[in-house]
């Protein structure tokens, strides 16, 4: 952990399960997450209690953020959106820095597709929100307005903040507004000229994971779709470096 840089990685890990669903890979993910050497890891899918996925590494993995973020990340968020008769899943936030405030923000348009922005202050004053969007474009453009409100109300216009996860956005709608009508810069495009493709992990074709940010710099990040990374979650991860 560098004082003059903060490294993040975004990555939704499918609960732990391969892409094709039939192995439980969550001890891999944890060594490929902690390969990165990331200040704060996004994540999207992650298994906040039960769900029946069975043991790994001896510990029982029914909180995945918590296995996870084990003795390399101190401080964590978890947010709880979808909930079973057998548990629940939502989006998490992994961090070398203290988390001095966090909360869930419900993004759901439906009972059946429940969703949510977590946010999160570190206590060097950079603010968070990881997000796991609908797949219905009417259900997205519910959440991009609920997602607005949620901005302006945590962050002001001149605050540091970071802006990541699944967007499930192949078709750029939330990608324009946030860029053109909120301020934000996103890692990739400002790299590339463009958004990655991050699904399937397999053989990447469709736009789906961004790591967004406004008033900070960034020095660096890139597309983790090599192997380990594509034959473990069902998407690839992203990974931005910004100099503090």
């Amino acid at each position: 952990m560098s004082d003059n840089e903060l490294r993040v990685c975004s990555y939704n890990i499918h609960k732990g399960l391969s892409s094709s669903n039939r192995r439980f890979l969550l001890d891999d993910i944890r060594h490929a997450i902690r390969l990165t050497d990331t200040d704060l890891v996004f994540l999207q899918e992650v298994v906040g209690h039960g769900l029946g996925y069975g043991k790994t590494g001896g510990s029982d993995p029914a909180s995945q953020f918590e296995f996870l973020a084990d003795q390399v990340w101190p401080h964590y968020a978890y947010g709880k959106n979808a909930v079973v008769d057998d548990g629940h899943h939502g989006n998490a936030i992994l961090s070398k820095h203290p988390i001095v405030e966090w909360h869930n923000h419900d993004l759901s348009r439906w009972k059946f597709s429940r969703r949510g922005a977590l946010y999160g202050r570190l206590d060097n004053g950079v603010k968070l929100l990881c997000v796991h969007l609908g797949l219905l474009g009417r259900e997205r453009r519910y959440q991009l307005r609920r997602l607005r409100e949620v901005i302006n109300e945590v962050a002001a216009t001149d605050e540091p903040l970071i802006l990541a996860g699944d967007f499930n956005d192949w078709r750029l709608v939330c990608d324009k507004y946030l860029r053109r009508h909120q301020g934000f810069s996103e890692v990739m495009t400002c790299l590339n000229g463009r958004v990655a493709r991050t699904y399937p992990a397999m053989l990447p074709v469709m736009r789906m994971d961004r790591i967004y940010y406004r008033n900070m710099e960034l020095a660096d990040g890139g597309l983790l779709s090599g192997w380990p990374w594509r034959r473990l979650s069902d998407h690839a991860a992203l990974m931005a470096v910004f100099k503090l």
